[in-house]
């Protein structure tokens, strides 16, 4: 496998050339089924994946048995890098929303990497910062947004890290990640049909018109582009 199939992560092919000299040897490529837990709540991490092409949902369990999510990874970042971190457990379960091919280093060869690269261990630092926003304009999202924004909201940002327009997501998964009622999702998922945004298929659906959705997208979309921007160094592709 060549080394540059890790570039096909965003966070990855930034790393300046040192970095990925270290780091890349150490990585291997691995498939990730959907519905896959990663890692759980207070459970030692195995290992960081690096996401090519799918998502992984970071969530929070309740008590009732449902999920809510707190934020996505995809080609943009990783899932599980605290782990480099001593003493780190994680603090969500994260799950495999959309199947796909990842980079991933076990623990023991990413403490050791990132003792080794000061600088790895900066962007999985600004990385995690990314991460811990976005949990926050989550939070105030679901807080505050209507059900139709926050759905156009997500949809794009899973577009974004995934770089793909075909969602094989149910609408009873994208309630549960939004932490809303099916009934609610089914009528708002009808009017951006109508409004030819969206096409719904059983399964799944398709992103068709994407400025129509950002216009629809509640602030969240473009605030966490900037910070992605801000702390990253890069924005979703146009």
């Amino acid at each position: 496998m060549s080394e540059d199939a890790h570039c096909a992560n965003r966070f990855l092919a930034r790393l300046c050339e040192s970095d990925q000299q270290t780091l890349f040897p150490c990585l291997g490529i691995v498939d990730l089924a959907q519905k896959t837990t990663l890692h759980d709540v207070g459970q030692p991490y195995k290992a960081a994946y690096f996401p090519h092409d799918g998502i992984i949902s970071l969530v929070v369990n309740l008590s009732t048995g449902d999920m809510v999510e707190a934020g996505t990874v995809g080609r943009d970042g990783v899932a599980g890098a605290a782990a480099a971190f001593t003493g780190a457990l994680p603090v969500n379960r994260a799950v495999v929303q959309i199947g796909g091919r990842a980079s991933a280093i076990s623990v023991d060869d990413l403490c050791a990497v990132i003792h080794r690269s000061p600088g790895l261990r900066d962007r999985i630092t600004l990385y995690q910062d990314f991460l811990l926003a976005q949990a926050q304009q989550c939070a105030a999202c679901n807080a505050t947004h209507p059900v139709e924004s926050r759905l156009a909201r997500w949809l794009l940002r899973c577009r974004d890290i995934a770089d793909r327009d075909d969602l094989n997501l149910t609408q009873d998964y994208i309630a549960g990640m939004l932490g809303v009622r099916r009934t609610s999702v089914s009528a708002v998922a009808n009017n951006l049909r109508e409004a030819g945004l969206i096409e719904c298929r059983r399964g799944g659906l398709r992103l068709l018109d994407i400025d129509g959705l950002r216009a629809t997208a509640c602030e969240c979309y473009e605030a966490m582009n900037e910070i992605s921007e801000a702390l990253l160094g890069y924005r979703p592709r146009p």
